[in-house]
This record gives structure tokens, C-alpha cells and sequence, in this order.
């Protein structure tokens, strides 16, 4: 299972250079790939943070003062010819376009092996970065400084040309949001319609409970999350939610060919795509050469939708929390779908605010429709915690903190 953000698919000893020729053989590769089926046990996260100076969170953040930092362990996006190390925990490390730094921690089955090896990595990145004089933001947004682009690649002078003419939330999304992500297993073929409907059903409650970025080039702007919101609006046809229906995979792998070419690889540094050009049009011969399979999973690592299949379910939705409350989240999550039986309680406690995404970007847990449903949905949660295996402490830890924020969220509402 690869949680690495613009990865392909893992799955593969190296690229799949097949030539797609038809539609239906392309849709039958992403549903086949983007959904494997199987009893779910694997848990992964994602943990991203912007990168300040100490002392000085407006002064801009240069490449060279950044690879500094990281040293051996710096991605080649930033400097090619680093030997790109794992931390000592073997999680991967990686790079936002405005120079936000990632952690992909590789899957476990225990979640408590999953945070300890977490914590220790990123314990260890950020005494790399402080002894640089840098440190991590602790907001899902840069709340200081304009956007701006410091990853010179290929891929995202592309995207950042794709997104300008939509508007501002594309480079802001690019390079000045950060994100919590936790990958699940799709689960076994009968309960993967309902899985599917669950992750996406919590997006609004857990949007609003997990809301971490209020502020945004040094004011208050009104909205709960602000990353959400600049996601959501960077480009609707590749960031907004999945349809949710009885045919996930299929429902999914059309999405993935209907959706326009945000980059094209080619030699040379120019990768952009002509615009409105499908995956689709491509198989159908609109680019001067074939599609393969290679660049239809690399396809699939350029749409950022609230869930995103790639062989598990990519939860995306929630924003960057400070020090180490990841933790919460995750367990709340991981509660949630632990059982077919939750699984179905959670969809129903969900109806009735399932498609409130922006409204709960704004106003969060001020919204009492909202409100209502993350009190239910906690409670299912915190009734199911000893199905994440953590153990007391930590289950009281994760406890105390989501009963602070049901706290604070009806104070500020």
C-alpha cells in the first residue's frame, strides 16, 4: 500500500509501459488496480506541515535553506542528486510545491505501531529542522505568508498553469495548505459499496471537527478551514467529492477517464496539458502518442478529491493538526470502520449533512445541523475505540481531546 502523494500506484516492479488503446480497458485496469479487495487490516497516514523560520513565520522559505535542513534525507524534487534517505523509522520523505514537508509512514496493522513510528520520525524531522533555525506551522494553512512556489519540476509548473485561470485557491492549495490523510483498506468485494459511502458521508462532520485553519495572510477570514475551502476551489472537476453509489469502482474508474490531463510527461521541462483533453480523448488519439498504462496511474496522482481509491481508500479531507493530535483522528476513524455493523451506523448518522462539504469548511462546528451529526458520530466512535488496539493511555488521550473539541466547537457555536 503506497501513501506517497504524487506517486503512481504501487503494485508494480517498475513503470507498466502497456499501450491503452481502448476506453473499457483502461476503465477495467483503474477498477481492478484502485479497488483490492480483501479483509481490511492495514492503517496508513500522511502527515504534511508548512515550514517557518523561527522567530520570523513571514520570511519566506528558500530551496537551499530547506535541503540544508534535510540533508540526506532531502526528496530529488529538491535537489536531484540526494541520496534520498527514509527516517529511522522508514517513513519516506516528501515535498509540497511551496516547500511543506511530508511524511508517509509505510502501513501497519497496529495502530499504536503506527503512531509510535510516527512520532519518532517526526520527532526526528523536526529537531533536523530546528537546527536550521526552521520549524513546523501548526495550522493546516500558511497563515502569514502569499503563496509561493519553490519545488522547480516539471509537474508543477504545469499544474500551477492549469489552476491559474480558475483562480487563486489552485497555487494556494499547491503551496500553502498542509493536510492529515489516513489510508484503509477497501475491505472484502460485499462491503466496499458501504465503506465507500461511509468515508465520504463523515467528510463534512470530521471537516468540521477537525477544522485547523482560520486564518489566512494574517487574518481571520470567517471560514473554519480554509484548506478545504481552497481545495474544494481549486478545480472542481479533479478536488470535489466522488459520486457515492452502488458501483464505486465503476463510478471511479469513469472519473478517472472524464477527467481532464492536468500534465502530460514528456522530455524536456514543458508538461503541459492541452486544455479539456481527457484521458479518454488521449486513448481516443487527441495527443501525438499512446497512452500506457504507466501514465494512467500517474493520471490518477493528479486528481485530489476528498477520497481518493489507489488500491485502499485515501481519506484526504482532514486538516493538519498540531504536535502530535493526528493521533485522533485516526483512531475516530479507524473506530468508525471497524465493523460492517459501524460502518452502516455511521452512513445513517451522516445522511442528513453527507453533501454539507463547503458548509462545514466554513462554519464548522457553528453549524448545529452539522453539530448534531459529529455528536452522534463521536459517540459511535468513542463506543467502538477498543477497536483500534490502542492502548489506555492513549485511548484516554484520544478521548480527552475530541471531548475538548465538541467543548470548544459549541462554545464558538
Amino acid at each position: 500500500m503506497t501513501i506517497l502523494y504524487d506517486t503512481p500506484i504501487e503494485g508494480h516492479d517498475g513503470p507498466d509501459f502497456r499501450p491503452l488503446r481502448q476506453r473499457v480497458e483502461a476503465e477495467a485496469y483503474v477498477a481492478s488496480v484502485c479497488f483490492k479487495h480483501g479483509p481490511p487490516r492495514l492503517f496508513g497516514v500522511e502527515l504534511e506541515w508548512t515550514v517557518h523560520h523561527v522567530g520570523d513565520p513571514l520570511r519566506p522559505l528558500t530551496a537551499e535553506h530547506l535541503a540544508k535542513a534535510l540533508g540526506p534525507h532531502t526528496p530529488r524534487t529538491l535537489r536531484q542528486d540526494s541520496p534520498h534517505l527514509p527516517l529511522s523509522g522508514g517513513s519516506p520523505l516528501s515535498l509540497e510545491p511551496g516547500g511543506q514537508v511530508e511524511i508517509s509512514a509505510l502501513p501497519k496493522d497496529s495502530l499504536t505501531d503506527l503512531y509510535a513510528t510516527v512520532t519518532a520520525d517526526s520527532v526526528q524531522l523536526r529537531d533536523m529542522l530546528a537546527a536550521q533555525g526552521l520549524t513546523f506551522g501548526t495550522t493546516a494553512i500558511d497563515p502569514y505568508r502569499t503563496p509561493q512556489r519553490i519545488l522547480d519540476t516539471p509537474r508543477y509548473a504545469a499544474m500551477e498553469k492549469a489552476f491559474e485561470p480558475i483562480g487563486t485557491h489552485g497555487i494556494t492549495m499547491m503551496c500553502n495548505t498542509a493536510g492529515f490523510q489516513l489510508c484503509v483498506d477497501v475491505g472484502e468485494r460485499s462491503d466496499v459499496a458501504a465503506r465507500w459511502a461511509a468515508v465520504h458521508s463523515l467528510g463534512p462532520p470530521m471537516v468540521a471537527l477537525f477544522a485547523n485553519s482560520p486564518r489566512r495572510l494574517g487574518e481571520v477570514t470567517g471560514w473554519a478551514s480554509n484548506r478545504a475551502r481552497a481545495v474544494m476551489g481549486t478545480d472542481p472537476t479533479r478536488t470535489y467529492p466522488s459520486k457515492v453509489n452502488d458501483d464505486p469502482a465503476g463510478t471511479w474508474a469513469r472519473r478517472v477517464l472524464d477527467t481532464p490531463l492536468l500534465c502530460v510527461r514528456r522530455a524536456g521541462r514543458r508538461w503541459e496539458a492541452p486544455r479539456g483533453v481527457t484521458f479518454a480523448d488521449w486513448i481516443g488519439g487527441a495527443l501525438d502518442r499512446t497512452p500506457t498504462v504507466d501514465d494512467l496511474e500517474y493520471h490518477i496522482s493528479t486528481l485530489f478529491p476528498p477520497v481518493r481509491a489507489q488500491g485502499y481508500l485515501e481519506v484526504r479531507y482532514i486538516d493538519a493538526q498540531p504536535g502530535d493530535r493526528w493521533l485522533t483522528p485516526a483512531a475516530l476513524l479507524v473506530a468508525l470502520m471497524s465493523t460492517p455493523a459501524r460502518v452502516d451506523a455511521v452512513i445513517d448518522a451522516c445522511a442528513p449533512v453527507a453533501h454539507r462539504w463547503m458548509t462545514a469548511a466554513r462554519h464548522g462546528m457553528a453549524n448545529q445541523d452539522i453539530a448534531r451529526v459529529v455528536d452522534h458520530v463521536v459517540a459511535i466512535g468513542l463506543d467502538a475505540l477498543d477497536a483500534t488496539g490502542l492502548p489506555p493511555d492513549l485511548a484516554r488521550t484520544v478521548t480527552s481531546d475530541i471531548e475538548r473539541r465538541l467543548h470548544d466547537g459549541r462554545t464558538r457555536g
